[in-house]
């Protein structure tokens, strides 16, 4: 079973930041794609960035486009969630995927076939 493991979620004020990583720690090979997805309650898991990470090429949902940055880190299949301006509906359980099949389906949590516990990023107002 490969492991997916988020961290860095907690608590921020509106206005302030947090950044969350993850590990996608048992793949042999490296990742075509990772992600970001966020989830609330009796809802559908809902596309926040994504990444692929031998081309470095990333996408936002436009509710967070210039205030969250995705980036790659300089461990395999690494990532990182820099959340800037944050605002209270940002809050949610934030999921963590990967992928290492091409896919044009990055944008869709069904588009990745292994993902974390997911973790709570939450904003006061």
């Amino acid at each position: 079973q490969e492991q997916l493991v988020e961290s860095g979620g907690g608590l921020a004020q509106a206005g302030g930041s947090l950044k969350l990583s993850c590990v996608d720690s048992g793949r042999t090979f490296s990742n075509y794609a990772m992600g970001w997805f966020r989830q609330d309650p009796g809802k559908e898991r809902e596309f926040v960035a994504s990444i692929k990470l031998s081309a470095g090429n990333t996408y936002y949902t436009d509710s967070v486009q210039g205030r969250f940055t995705i980036a790659r880190g300089n461990a395999k299949n690494t990532i990182y969630l820099t959340k800037n301006n944050l605002k209270p509906e940002d809050t949610d359980v934030y999921y963590c995927e990967g992928t290492t099949k091409p896919t044009k389906y990055h944008t869709h949590f069904k588009g990745y076939d292994n993902w974390g516990q997911g973790i709570q990023g939450t904003v006061a107002p």
